[in-house]
């Protein structure tokens, strides 16, 4: 695993619902966590069609993780509450062109445990990502949500998140199945 990620600590006084006294720890994701994010990845309905969380894991998520944590441009994050996994993001920095050759930031796969949600976790774990993204000097902070989540599309613009842009897909894969 690289260094060069800070680990941050946030004590749980600042999210009430959970238990006070708690250590609550953003850090980089290590091989060892694959599991419990993709558990959680594939924790609802639109994650359960396309992940597959089966044991033993399918060998293309660790090869997607070596790949992420070689990457110096990207950061798969992990909070950890007393020892279990309980949320994830990978954040991606990529250097544009545009906007004087600046930097910005790419959350995606954005998830919290489905039994601990609505309790502050993302608002802290999303706080923690654009604290990042300015800490390495991205002029912005771009993500996409699937319209079939409002909810999660709220709790972005909460965040003052603007949905000023369209965005486009294009799958070249009929199946996630065809991953192998």
């Amino acid at each position: 695993m690289r260094s060069g990620t800070p680990t941050f600590n946030l004590m749980i006084d600042s999210i009430p619902e959970l238990m006070h006294d708690a250590a609550f720890v953003f850090r980089r994701a290590s091989r060892d966590d694959v599991p419990a994010i993709v558990r959680m990845l594939a924790s609802d309905a639109l994650g359960a069609r396309r992940e597959a969380f089966v044991s033993p894991l399918p060998e293309s998520y660790y090869g997607a993780f070596e790949a992420i944590d070689r990457d110096a441009n990207n950061e798969l994050v992990v909070a950890e509450l007393e020892g279990r996994i309980i949320g994830v993001l990978q954040i991606t920095f990529i250097p544009y062109m545009t906007y004087r050759g600046g930097w910005r930031a790419l959350i995606e796969g954005v998830r919290v445990d489905s039994e601990i949600r609505s309790r502050g976790i993302g608002r802290a774990l999303l706080t923690w990502a654009i604290d990042r993204a300015r800490q390495r000097d991205c002029h912005l902070v771009q993500l996409t949500s699937d319209k079939a989540r409002p909810d999660a599309i709220r709790f972005y613009e909460s965040l003052g998140f603007v949905a000023s842009h369209e965005g486009l897909k294009l799958h070249l894969n009929d199946s996630p199945a065809e991953l192998k």
